[in-house]
């Protein structure tokens, strides 16, 4: 136990060194703040009453756990739709929303920053998607959540921007439009709507591994949108999930962590040297692993252990 206390305040004073796996993400800076009204979790609405677009009465003002008509999210029966003559968003110089762009806002005990545009944000992560429970009510900025268009939720992209999602896994692409807040599971980056993710091939898996990156229609047309990443066919390189638990200036810091993942029979702990600013830090990871529900499975023996949530990496 004594280990242990000493280990988490070690962690402490050294995880300011972390950064994700061997994919730089980019999130720009975000100490631009809004003086918008409100915020809430993916699939909620802002701060008055509206109707929905399904001809039910949305009270945006009930909490999540009571406002919808299903406790459980859902997908239509039967196949999926076809998409082929549905469009993706053209993106276009949009004012951001009055609600939605609060920043800092909290949720679930954690605070977030909401970014002052979405230029240059590229990051990679796990994708989630969400469909019928919300269909109708109201987004975060408080337009009607339509699941069968092209949208998304995040937690750090202004209300409205647009983005690029493209599957890691089959390399398969998606302009949407950010709409709504969420996910506000920790390990997840963005989540998509149902449209978004048959498209993409999420559905009906209900996760993916993702690249999400921002679009910028202020910028010059040949800047605007980013080129999707390349992805390699399966046969030559499948991109692994790893959980990063740690991130240490002092490679005997690092091996000591790991030794105390691996004496836990976490396996393959690995310790990976990375440049950050500068600095070389030596990062302990563990994976790759086998897939989502196996990272969500190991973050919680991790913190299980007394560690802080490790960081999800997709490399």
């Amino acid at each position: 136990m004594r280990t242990l206390r000493h280990l988490s305040w070690l962690l402490a004073t050294t995880l300011v060194l972390v950064g994700c796996g061997g994919h730089r993400s980019t999130r720009p800076s975000s100490s631009s703040s809004y003086s918008s009204s409100s915020s809430s979790s993916g699939g909620g609405g802002g701060g008055s009453s509206a109707s929905g677009s399904g001809g039910f009465y949305d009270d945006t003002n009930q909490p999540q756990s009571s406002r919808y008509r299903s406790n459980s999210d859902s997908v239509p029966d039967g196949p999926p739709p076809d998409l082929s003559n549905l469009p993706e968003p053209v993106p276009k110089v949009e004012p951001h929303s009055l609600y939605g762009n609060k920043s800092p806002y909290s949720v679930l005990g954690r605070t977030y920053s909401v970014l002052p545009s979405a230029r240059g944000y590229d990051e990679r992560g796990i994708a989630s998607f969400y469909g019928s429970k919300f269909h109708g009510y109201k987004t975060s900025n408080l337009e009607d959540y339509d699941m069968y268009k092209f949208t998304a939720a995040s937690k750090v992209l202004p209300l409205p921007s647009y983005a690029r999602v493209t599957n890691l896994q089959n390399g398969k692409s998606v302009i949407v439009r950010i709409n709504d807040r969420g996910p506000f599971h920790e390990d997840r980056v963005i989540d998509l709507s149902y449209a978004a993710a048959v498209k993409i091939g999420v559905w009906p898996k209900g996760t993916g591994l993702v690249e999400v990156q921002g679009i910028d229609p202020s910028a010059p047309v040949d800047q605007e949108a980013p080129p999707p990443p390349v992805v390699p066919p399966p046969s030559e390189h499948t991109p692994g999930i790893y959980l990063q638990v740690g991130a240490f200036a002092d490679p005997a810091n690092a091996e000591h962590l790991a030794e105390q993942l691996r004496t836990a029979n976490f396996a393959p702990v690995q310790v990976v040297d990375a440049t950050i600013g500068g600095r070389l830090v030596h990062r302990v990871r563990v994976g790759p692993l086998a897939d989502v529900d196996s990272a969500d499975r190991v973050t919680t023996q991790i913190e299980q252990m007394g560690l802080p949530h490790p960081q999800v990496a997709v490399d």
